[in-house]
């Protein structure tokens, strides 16, 4: 049983609103970036990157009070407007090739460290300690948790009515997406959602485990001062069958020692290896996997009968590439901190594996064929957690659209 909340949001203008939002900060290159912050006043990154102006290199502590006082500067000039009683809303993104369609709401605290929030991937402690005193120190998150609930039929109905109607913000991107944000007012609605998510169940995490991670740390540190804000931290909520799921391809850049000839004969220990030549060549089923190397692209189909998957980890094929060919072959342990191993996600062109082996930046590339929603459930139902950069999910969310203040 999943609580929801409505929150007293924070949004731009709907004139401003395309000058606004910005992609993850993280997304810029450092020409984009400055182009962006020279020419656009509005720009949501000004309150990302306040030092930019003085162009100075500032610490965590004093930055993190730069982009809460010129998000404070922001709203000043009314360029960023807050709703006067707590709703929820409904919010669209649609690319070319998609379209994501979920509710932005308050979630629980509780309801996360009681496993009705559920998690499939491990946190890095440095990076959750990091973001909890970013929040602490600006009071506000502009980076909603992507969680998804079993498909509801009645609640999917609902959305396609609310979709319907004039919505509260609608505007197009240059990377030629288009966002439309319907407000959630009426109580009456807002009870209904709440009973909808309390008969769904167990909502899952799908992206945003180390953004809810901190907001559960900063809740422990704060508990005590009155703030009901901390007990939930925003998230958009999505049908299970709505997210696209994209792989992490892997780039090695040596052989741990082998020969070309004596690390293909290592692999045929596990997998049935065919040549594949020049043809730009990705898997199409689960147990398959492409490698790059040499010029030249293989399959690796395993050998199913050399292995029993007695748990939801084992038969994951990025935990197979892992226990076969990376850890015992390449001696690659490791594969957060490991700097021989690179990671590219399978948005990406395959031909950007080909380019940086062809370029002997890397000495062989490995694609994988996507997971799956069910196998995501099946790992966080079962307490355990994927190897790290198993998957790329999509939608991703503009920054400075939706706020929640804590």
């Amino acid at each position: 049983m999943a609580l929801i909340q409505p929150f007293k949001a924070v949004h731009p203008t709907a004139d401003k609103v395309s000058l606004v939002t910005s992609r993850s900060y993280d997304d810029y290159g450092a020409a984009e970036l400055a182009a962006y912050l020279e020419f656009n006043p509005f720009s949501f990154l000004h309150i990302l990157n306040p030092a930019y102006v003085n162009q100075q290199k500032i610490g965590f502590d004093k930055r993190f009070k730069a982009v809460a006082h010129k998000y404070a500067d922001f709203k000043k000039d009314a360029i960023l407007v807050q709703e006067e009683k707590p709703v929820l809303y409904l919010y669209q993104i649609e690319s070319k090739n998609h379209k994501f369609i979920g509710i932005l709401a308050g979630t629980s605290i509780t309801d996360y460290q009681q496993n009705t929030i559920k998690k499939h991937e491990d946190t890095l402690q440095y990076r959750v300690d990091l973001f909890k005193d970013y929040l602490h120190q600006t009071g506000f998150n502009t980076e909603p948790v992507l969680m998804t609930y079993n498909e509801n039929p009645v609640l999917s109905q609902w959305i396609f009515n609310k979709s319907q109607e004039r919505p509260l913000l609608d505007f197009s991107t240059t990377n030629k997406e288009k966002h439309t944000l319907w407000k959630i007012s009426d109580d009456t609605e807002i009870q209904w959602l709440q009973e909808q998510f309390k008969n769904i169940g167990d909502l899952y995490i799908a992206d945003g485990h180390h953004r809810s991670a901190s907001a559960e740390l900063l809740y422990e540190q704060d508990k005590n001062s009155g703030n009901e804000n901390l007990n939930y931290f925003m998230s958009y909520l999505i049908a299970d069958s709505n997210i696209k799921i994209y792989e992490y391809n892997r780039l090695i850049r040596d052989l741990n020692g082998y020969s070309k000839d004596d690390f293909i004969k290592k692999l045929a220990d596990n997998f049935v290896i065919k040549s594949k030549k020049q043809e730009l060549w990705k898997p199409r089923n689960k147990f398959e996997f492409g490698m790059y190397l040499d010029g030249a692209f293989y399959s690796l189909k395993l050998k199913e009968e050399n292995f029993i998957f007695d748990d939801a980890l084992s038969g994951l094929d990025a935990q197979i590439l892992y226990k076969t060919v990376l850890q015992p072959i390449l001696g690659i342990e490791d594969l957060r901190t490991d700097d021989r191993i690179e990671y590219v996600p399978g948005t990406k062109s395959i031909t950007t594996i080909k380019e940086k082996v062809d370029s002997d930046e890397f000495e062989v590339g490995f694609m994988l064929f996507p997971i799956n929603i069910k196998e995501i459930k099946d790992l966080a139902d079962a307490n355990l957690i994927m190897p790290p950069k198993s998957t790329f999910i999509e939608p991703k969310f503009r920054s400075g659209l939706v706020i929640y203040e804590i």
